[in-house]
């Protein structure tokens, strides 16, 4: 996996508890990125390394840095770690670009961006290249947040809005707001299944595209009622920022000892009861590669030489690996005999 080292030229507050961290393009050979796709960042805290995945808030036809907003997560140590610590002219080590969160090759008209809070980071960046590099596809962006002030790029969409004109359509949905007049595009509470009826209502299901990215109930509601109304899933994309795990698909799973090969080292794991096998490694100091943590890349994958490992919280299809190949950031041993190699 390729790595770069990249110099921060900014750190923009955007809201109380979200930054947007400014990178400048190498020199020499600039880092190529679509619309959607994601930056890790490797961080070594306490002595222990730490990578996480940030969508990118910058377009590439648009912005000359590299651009990731993140949000100030409770207890979370990176999150925090990146307000607290990081500032301009600190060097960060990153892994390349990855996601398939994209509209580039996909073959549909306009496009509806669903978003929750800091869900709308690849879909500003989606909004921002599309507008420019398209002069005839729509965006329609339905954001939700719980008020005016908590609301990331709340400057930048109103910008695009004046810019693009009727190209560009924004619907805001505010849980604990007071009515302002001369904020009228909003509406009160959740984005809920009439909601999505009322907003969809006269919309042809052929040749558009839905890009959701927010917490699994948004996700649920939106796949559902775009189902009912003749969607294709084809047109429905999700950005995951977690695993979905349900206790049911534990039944078969029991604390394990595992083998894992890395680096011409053997290694044993013990593998505890709802743990995945990359969990328990990086809780013994075994830094195997990973990124996302959601079964969205390739980073973890591994050849399963013995045994039987069960991928848990993956609801994309995975039709890149093979039957001996699993993903170990939702892998969980089913037998006691289990040996992969990475």
């Amino acid at each position: 996996m390729k790595t770069y080292t990249l110099k921060v030229v900014e750190v923009k507050p955007e809201t109380c508890d979200t930054v947007t961290l400014k990178f400048k393009q190498p020199g020499l050979k600039k880092i190529k990125y679509l619309a959607g796709q994601y930056l890790t960042l490797i961080f070594r805290i306490n002595g222990r390394r730490y990578l996480r995945p940030y969508s990118f808030s910058s377009s590439p036809s648009v912005d000359s840095t590299l651009d990731i907003t993140i949000k100030r997560v409770h207890n979370g140590i990176v999150s925090n770690h990146i307000h607290d610590k990081i500032n301009v002219g600190d060097v960060i080590e990153v892994l390349e670009p990855m996601g398939d969160f994209c509209v580039e090759n996909i073959d549909h008209g306009n496009l509806f961006l669903w978003g929750v809070g800091s869900g709308i980071t690849p879909l500003i960046s989606i909004a921002k290249e599309t507008l420019a590099q398209n002069n005839q596809r729509k965006v329609n962006l339905i954001y939700g947040n719980k008020n005016l002030d908590q609301t990331i790029f709340l400057e930048l969409i109103q910008s695009l809005k004046l810019k693009y004109g009727d190209r560009f359509n924004v619907i805001y949905f505010y849980t604990k707001i007071t009515v302002e007049p001369d904020f009228p595009f909003w509406l009160p509470g959740r984005i809920s299944r009439e909601f999505v009826l009322d907003i969809m209502m006269g919309q042809n299901s052929t040749g558009l595209l839905h890009l959701i990215c927010g917490p699994l109930g948004l996700k649920e509601t939106l796949v559902s009622t775009l189902l009912e109304l003749g969607f294709s899933k084809k047109v429905i994309l999700f950005e995951d920022f977690e695993l979905i795990k349900d206790p049911k698909d534990f039944i078969d799973i029991h604390t394990q000892n595992v083998q894992v090969q890395f680096e011409n080292n053997d290694i044993t794991l013990e593998v505890v009861k709802g743990q995945t096998i990359l969990e328990s490694a990086l809780d013994a100091g075994i830094e195997l590669p990973y990124s996302c943590q959601t079964g969205s890349c390739n980073t973890c994958k591994a050849q399963v030489l013995q045994g039987t490992v069960k991928m848990i919280g993956i609801e994309k299809e995975r039709k890149d690996l093979n039957e001996d190949q699993t993903l170990l950031c939702c892998s969980h041993p089913t037998s006691n005999n289990v040996l992969v190699k990475i």
